[in-house]
């Protein structure tokens, strides 16, 4: 289901904005030099305030245009875009940009004669998504007949029937033949994989045939044993024979805006995220406050290292709304990588207390103050995540993980050992579990052989690892076996090439070796990396006095060579 509108990033798209203005008369350059500064930092709203007073000055020029449009689609901004797009088909008809931004705004005019004539004028976004859309606008007209032939030819694909088939449902009910809509659902025209707005679709659509003890069944299969007061509240409401209204869409437009948010969300993580952007920012547009659509924008917008539109955007959730937790979990990490740190852990500690008994809020607000290298306080935070455990599990193990790195930072080793084991018992040979404790054993000179069968374990797991493959280097010198480790942290330093901690390793293994002038050089490469301030003190006292003098000064054991002759 691949765009066909262009799907360079919105910052390249924008590149227009520079390599296209004419040559600019003195004292007319300042727009231009600004959003030149603005497509490079990919600040769609600096490339919308000066790319408009570069317009201004010329307003004929396609490409400015063009990139206006691209920041406008960027911050989900259709009204303002749809001048201008106007301008630039009347100038450049073929333009793909000004196109999808009018196929908007006739959708949401629910013009549907003109969604079909700017398709049919060679507007796409693709030959599923186009016909699609041209079903949805066939019901639109009246024309059910219609829109049913071209769902029922979309079908006969593979690799898209179950997400036609789920429209067709949503047309069937839309204009209540609920009997057909059931058929669909209940995979009769071939097996459909429901999310939970699609399961609870199709409990609309039963109860709305009397089926209740259909949608009951429904229900309890799907979600025995759920502890969810929106599922409850459907379950009573069946029980006592009340019809579930259908508002899983109410228009032909919604239909199409569940079709932008389905292929966006389908996309996500296979694509570029200024593409997925610009499939939710039109689900945004055509259906206000639609927060499946919303959430997806704001992930994006974080892919996109736009934190301060992320958090825009998932500051539209509100507490009422289901998804407000997720919103709140993402709306912090966006915070907290637009260096917000504070306002981040604000925010996670309010949620917490707002739903103390959701594990994953917890979790997250020990991840985020453990970056911080805030390890006590992370640790109570896991605690409260791990004391609403009732039953263990296999994907609790990264709590306990987490907890046990928060422990050890904190010098309580007996503490984070427990967890260290605790993790390994929940998902035996997790190998980040057994490369950190197994690393740690090495740097206390404790367990050495189980910590070598525990680092080895998990370089077999993931040989392309290079932090786990330094470990491996590092016990085997740690145990003198020198000439095995120079094999493992050269092939560490081929996997993480410019990692200071790993060149310094291999310097430290080269010396042991005799190779000195490659040590020295190893330690010097690990110093442009910019290893912590510590760490360079220590490396720069080696290039000084060497890597033996350096481990008398520190009153460590001295090396134990065999071969003299390295």
């Amino acid at each position: 289901m691949p765009i066909r509108f262009p799907v360079r990033s919105f910052a390249a798209m924008a590149l227009s904005l520079i390599t296209s203005l004419p040559v600019l008369a003195e004292g007319q350059a300042g727009p231009y030099l600004a959003a030149r500064h603005a497509d490079f930092s990919g600040d769609f709203s600096a490339v919308v305030e000066y790319g408009t007073r570069a317009l201004a000055r010329d307003p004929g020029n396609i490409d400015i245009m063009e990139g206006l449009l691209i920041a406008q689609i960027g911050l989900g901004d259709f009204d303002m875009a749809i001048p201008v797009a106007r301008r630039l088909q009347s100038l450049f008809p073929q333009s793909q940009v000004a196109g999808l931004v009018l196929l908007g705004d006739a959708m949401k005019r629910e013009d549907w004669d003109g969604v079909i004539q700017t398709l049919e004028k060679g507007t796409t976004v693709g030959e599923l998504m186009d016909s699609m859309i041209s079903a949805w606008a066939k019901l639109g007209q009246g024309q059910m007949s219609q829109a049913l032939d071209i769902f029922q030819s979309l079908s006969d694909d593979p690799g898209s029937k179950m997400f036609v088939l789920f429209h067709q449902a949503l047309a069937y009910a839309l204009v209540g033949d609920y009997e057909n809509a059931a058929r669909i659902l209940s995979g009769d025209e071939g097996p459909l994989q429901l999310n939970r707005r699609g399961v609870f679709t199709y409990v609309q659509v039963l109860s709305q045939s009397e089926r209740f003890d259909d949608a009951i069944d429904l229900l309890d299969k799907v979600y025995s044993g759920a502890q969810d007061p929106e599922i409850e509240a459907l379950h009573r409401k069946l029980a006592a024979h009340e019809a579930i209204a259908f508002d899983a869409i109410s228009s032909p437009r919604d239909g199409m805006a569940e079709v932008f948010f389905t292929v966006g969300d389908s996309l996500a993580g296979e694509v570029e995220a200024n593409v997925v952007l610009l499939y939710s920012r039109m689900a945004e547009y055509l259906i206000p406050g639609n927060v499946p659509a919303a959430l997806l924008s704001a992930s994006q917008l974080e892919k996109l290292e736009l934190f301060d539109l992320a958090v825009d955007a998932y500051g539209q959730i509100g507490p009422d709304d289901r998804a407000y937790p997720q919103a709140v979990l993402g709306r912090a990490e966006a915070l907290r990588h637009w260096g917000k740190v504070d306002e981040s852990i604000g925010e996670l500690r309010a949620l917490a207390r707002a739903y103390p008994d959701l594990a994953p809020i917890h979790v997250t607000l020990g991840d985020t103050l453990r970056f911080e290298k805030r390890y006590g306080e992370a640790a109570a935070a896991y605690d409260d995540a791990i004391a609403l455990y009732e039953t263990p599990l296999p994907d609790q193990w990264s709590v306990y993980f987490s907890r046990a790195i928060a422990f050890e930072r904190e010098g309580s080793w007996p503490a984070a050992e427990a967890d260290f084991r605790k993790a390994l018992e929940l998902k035996p040979g997790q190998p980040n579990v057994l490369n950190y404790l197994g690393y740690s054993y090495v740097e206390m000179q404790t367990n050495l052989d189980e910590a070598l069968d525990m680092i080895e374990r998990a370089v077999a797991a993931r040989p392309g690892d290079g932090y786990i493959t330094d470990s491996l280097g590092w016990v085997y010198y740690r145990t003198g076996r020198y000439d095995e480790a120079v094999e493992q942290m050269e092939r560490a330093v081929e996997l993480m090439p410019v990692d200071a901690i790993v060149n310094d390793h291999l310097g430290d293994v080269y010396w042991a070796v005799n190779r000195k002038r490659e040590a020295e050089f190893q330690w010097r490469r690990a110093l442009s990396f910019d290893p912590e301030e510590e760490e360079a003190v220590r490396i720069r006292r080696k290039l000084e006095i060497g890597l033996d003098a350096t481990l008398e000064e520190e009153g460590a054991a001295p090396l134990t060579r065999t071969d003299e002759d390295g």
